[in-house]
């Protein structure tokens, strides 16, 4: 017989590894969910990055003022869609509680869709508006005139495609992601064509230009939550839950507990979505070349953010269902394996955009052309400051999604007005106009507050980690 002292280091080697098989199993399954919602993210910015695509084929003219209207369309979006995406946490919770919750599940989607029509009312009189609000914010009569242009056709879009967000909570609530995907890809591939065919006019259509991309992301939406309905209506898995059974019913108390939850999470949004905003407002301010420019880069970025942000649900659902359960340590798996796996991508994503600008440029304006040449010039500089706060960014990401996923949504909030707007903006606009560092100083701004907030949101989770760890 072995020594006693032999016999023990066997039994912490298996308690080592079942922990090592548990958060294994924990990054399968969170791999499994994220893989379709990272693509659906990509898949949704895929939207907007082919619309600036067959702008920047306008011209550097059309790509700034094209900016402008999807800088101002996105953050009233942000807002009205991390509004009704508190549906997603309280789902999560729900089901996490009784897979078989179906009157709860109706519920919660109702009042989703009650809030995007009830969002959408004030944030249809502002877009209506666009040309008087950014001549307010300094931008050319000029750019102004044609960014409002566009605008007339793509606010319509913001309605379905909230309804879309409602509808997609249920599915990745319920782990069942993968339709998603399906629904966001056929949308892709719509956009691409009626923008192609109403942008420049082809197959004997009429040549809309700006107007043409708005109409285009309008059919698309629309297509995306005809998409969704249709799935979760005619499915067998999906049907019984009857989502669109007696929507005209009020349930006040339903929707005054989702908007208690969803206002932080559209405040969270909106701070760190207007930090973009507001440079791009002191780009277009600088010149029409570092506005345009700045475009390229920060959709590079921005489709690097989508992976993170895949996370950052993937995050929000896992911790919310093992909450649901009581499952506390699950609870800390779930989070910790979606933080590395999205700053662990955005690593990468840094690396790429250090190692290989040119190339990831060239696929926004031609780099071939001498007009050109500034902007791509300029671009290269911006692409590597992004790549600076890649992991910062993705740490903020993920980190605000496993708060969401323990309804922790208003100390976020609190925590991003601090880091965005006390430090962030105002840093990069002293460096821009008091320092003179132009459009560098505005990106630098921008991975100030960025890692500030990254910092801030890592620290909170810790502190649960701490608070539910020892009884376990």
């Amino acid at each position: 017989m072995k020594p006693a002292s032999r016999r023990r280091p066997s039994i912490g080697h298996a308690a080592n590894t079942e922990t090592a098989r548990a958060w294994a199993d924990e990054a399968r399954a969170s791999l499994r969910l994220g893989w379709p919602l990272i693509l659906t993210n990509l898949a949704q910015i895929a939207l907007l990055t082919t619309d600036l695509i067959y702008m920047g084929r306008l011209g550097a003219d059309q790509l700034a003022a094209g900016s402008l209207a999807v800088s101002l369309y996105h953050t009233l979006m942000i807002f009205s869609m991390g509004l009704v995406s508190a549906t997603m946490p309280m789902l999560a919770a729900t089901l996490g509680r009784r897979r078989s919750a179906v009157r709860e599940v109706r519920r919660t989607v109702r009042q989703g869709l009650w809030s995007a029509l009830l969002i959408c009312l004030p944030m249809w009189l502002i877009l209506w508006h666009a040309e008087a609000v950014l001549l307010l914010m300094g931008q050319r009569p000029a750019m102004a005139a044609d960014a409002a242009g566009l605008m007339r056709t793509l606010q319509w879009a913001l309605l379905p495609y909230l309804g879309y967000i409602v509808l997609r909570s249920v599915l990745a609530a319920l782990e069942r992601p993968a339709w998603t995907l399906l629904v966001a890809g056929a949308a892709i591939a719509l956009n691409a064509l009626v923008g192609w065919l109403l942008i420049f006019g082809h197959w004997g259509f009429p040549a809309l230009g700006l107007q043409g991309a708005g109409i285009a992301s309008t059919c698309s939406s629309i297509a995306m939550f005809l998409g969704m309905a249709t799935v979760l209506t005619r499915h067998r898995r999906f049907r019984r839950y009857h989502l669109f059974g007696r929507l005209w019913l009020a349930d006040f108390k339903r929707l005054a507990e989702l908007w208690r939850l969803g206002i932080p999470i559209a405040v969270t949004f909106t701070l760190e979505t207007l930090v973009f905003y507001a440079a791009v407002m002191m780009m277009g301010m600088i010149g029409k070349t570092a506005l345009a420019a700045h475009a390229i880069a920060m959709q590079i970025a921005s489709i690097s953010f989508m992976v993170p942000l895949g996370f950052g649900q993937v995050a929000t659902i896992r911790v919310g269902l093992a909450a649901g359960r009581r499952q506390w340590l699950g609870l800390l798996r779930a989070g910790w394996t979606s933080y590395a796996m999205g700053v662990g991508f955005m690593g990468i994503a840094a690396l790429t955009m250090w190692l290989f600008p040119h190339a990831i440029i060239g696929l926004f304006i031609d780099t071939r052309l001498p007009s050109n040449k500034d902007v791509v010039e300029l671009a290269i500089q911006f692409l590597a400051l992004a790549a600076l706060f890649q992991l910062a960014d993705g740490a903020q990401a993920v980190g605000a999604g496993m708060l969401r996923g323990l309804h922790d949504t208003r100390v976020p909030m609190m925590l991003a007005a601090v880091g965005y707007w006390v430090l962030g903006v105002p840093f990069g606009a002293f460096l821009a106009f008091g320092l003179g560092w132009g459009g560098k100083g505005v990106w630098v701004g921008l991975a100030t507050g960025l890692s500030l907030v990254a910092v801030l949101l890592t620290a909170r989770w810790v502190r649960h980690s701490r608070r539910l760890g020892p009884g376990q």
